[in-house]
């Protein structure tokens, strides 16, 4: 994963620069949010989307009342779609964000074999996308970026619902002012 590259207005760049350096995320003490994660998690099961829309609202509903923010309409589809440019590059959408309309859309099928993705996924692209959720209703940024802090908030969130220890990110710089994330040594966890 990497960071996108900082706006050129100022108004913009300082929004981009506040995003960068807030890298925490308050989370509840108790578990609500994993186990509504796991509800999560049992609907993919049934490989159909009313269980899973209605599971991911609950997960959406109770993040949004803990940081009081409005709930974004959840919407559950099928397959992912599959863009593919000349010389061979394709690109599979997970999921999106829309502020005007606080619309989250999830794809829960990969794009090629058209199977249910795995619950990790599925889970990383629902925090991803409230995330972004919260950087317009919560942070009030005039736009949401790819920063650092976004995606440590993001991992912030995801191990919280998960109910797994959160890691620390560590980030290679990149040129242009960008940066990517270190899987080997976020694996390693020094």
């Amino acid at each position: 994963m990497f960071t996108d590259r900082a706006p050129r207005r100022p108004a913009l760049l300082a929004d981009f620069l506040k995003s960068d350096q807030d890298r925490t995320l308050s989370l509840p003490q108790d578990n609500r949010i994993a186990l509504a994660a796991k509800a999560v998690e049992s609907s993919l099961a049934t490989s159909s989307i009313p269980p899973v829309r209605y599971a991911c609202a609950e997960l959406a509903s109770i993040v949004a009342a803990f940081y009081q923010v409005e709930t974004p309409e959840i919407r559950v589809l099928a397959v992912r779609p599959l863009r593919t440019w000349e010389g061979g590059w394709t690109m599979e959408l997970f999921g999106d964000y829309d502020p005007k309309t606080k619309l989250i859309r999830v794809w829960m099928k990969t794009a090629v074999r058209k199977q249910v993705t795995s619950f990790g996924t599925f889970l990383s692209t629902l925090c991803h996308e409230f995330c972004h959720h919260l950087d317009y209703e919560r942070f009030g940024f005039r736009d949401t970026w790819h920063t650092r802090g976004f995606y440590e908030r993001t991992a912030a969130l995801y191990h919280t619902a998960r109910g797994t220890p959160l890691k620390c990110l560590f980030w290679i710089k990149m040129p242009g002012g960008r940066w990517r994330i270190d899987w080997q040594r976020t694996r390693r966890g020094f």
